[in-house]
């Protein structure tokens, strides 16, 4: 395998595990009483600096081009309202539920990739799709055949499309040539602007209730913006949208091991299948076209 695509591979797989860590940090800040858009601001505001520095150390230039401007302002809306909504869900099911409805994204991403960009989508993309989406519904743990919130499916929805439509944006525009720093630095600078409109422009917005408490907002901004952010892009620049975003079952699993070793979930055996299902299914997009491309060469010479 070249090295740039186990780059791509190994980068997707950190992207997908640190955006699993949502809950982790968020659900504390809940508990404390704040809301989902105040929550937010302080994990894109705290990010938003942390960039600036970076860029800053790095040296790079800040400057746009012109053709560059309203892609990143909606590439930075759409994942604003990615998270928005997932943290909305949060609301109306259990985070650990939320995190697997989330993964239809790598599915959507599909099919947009196949309706809009006529890739093709091959065997084993499709099988690894349904092998991890299997694994995921085994990491379900609903309790007595409750029926889940319609608002918060739809949430959780909402946020696995414009995700999705996030990852294809990123790999089939012009940002596709601009610096992984920058370009998250201004998804994520145009993607506050949604939080500041609907709070007021900082009226509305809750304080952090105490000194501890403001590790949960660095902790997401570090995570599962900037690390996650990073690393998927470059994951889509080395392996392309549709398994960079496949790579994304590992999330549900970051969530499951939070929950084991943190707040002593237990594990049973049909979570310990799901789990082996959802590797496997990562392990499949990971040498799939090796295997379809030796499996083509020993029919071509029979």
């Amino acid at each position: 395998m070249p090295n740039t695509t186990f780059k791509g591979f190994a980068y997707g797989a950190i992207a997908a595990a640190s955006y699993g860590l949502n809950p982790l940090f968020a659900l504390p800040l809940y508990s404390a009483g704040m809301n989902p858009d105040s929550v937010l601001f302080y994990r894109y505001g705290i990010a938003v600096v942390m960039l600036f520095v970076l860029m800053l150390v790095q040296k790079q230039s800040f400057a746009l081009k012109k053709a560059e401007v309203a892609p990143l302002v909606l590439m930075g809306i759409l994942f604003s309202f990615s998270s928005l909504t997932l943290f909305m869900s949060y609301n109306y099911m259990d985070a650990g539920i939320a995190s697997t409805i989330l993964f239809a994204y790598p599915v959507l991403v599909a099919i947009i990739m196949a309706v809009f960009f006529k890739e093709k989508v091959s065997f084993v993309t499709m099988f690894s799709i349904a092998l991890a989406f299997t694994g995921i519904m085994l990491l379900y743990r609903g309790e007595g055949g409750k029926t889940l919130s319609l608002l918060g499916v739809l949430l959780v929805f909402i946020s696995s499309l414009t995700y999705a439509i996030y990852i294809v944006g990123v790999n089939r525009s012009v940002l596709r040539e601009m610096s992984t720093l920058k370009l998250t630095f201004y998804s994520v600078l145009f993607g506050m602007s949604v939080y500041i409109v609907r709070l007021k422009f900082g009226l509305i917005l809750q304080p952090i209730p105490s000194a501890e408490l403001w590790l949960n907002p660095v902790g997401m901004a570090l995570f599962p913006t900037i690390i996650s952010l990073i690393f998927m892009t470059k994951s889509i620049h080395y392996i392309g949208s549709t398994p960079a975003a496949i790579l994304g079952a590992l999330e549900p699993i970051t969530a499951l091991v939070i929950g084991v070793t943190i707040f002593g979930e237990a594990l049973t055996p049909r979570i310990i299948l799901g789990i082996i299902l959802i590797l496997s299914a990562v392990m499949l997009i990971i040498v799939g076209k090796s295997l379809m491309r030796a499996i083509r060469v020993r029919l071509l010479h029979k």
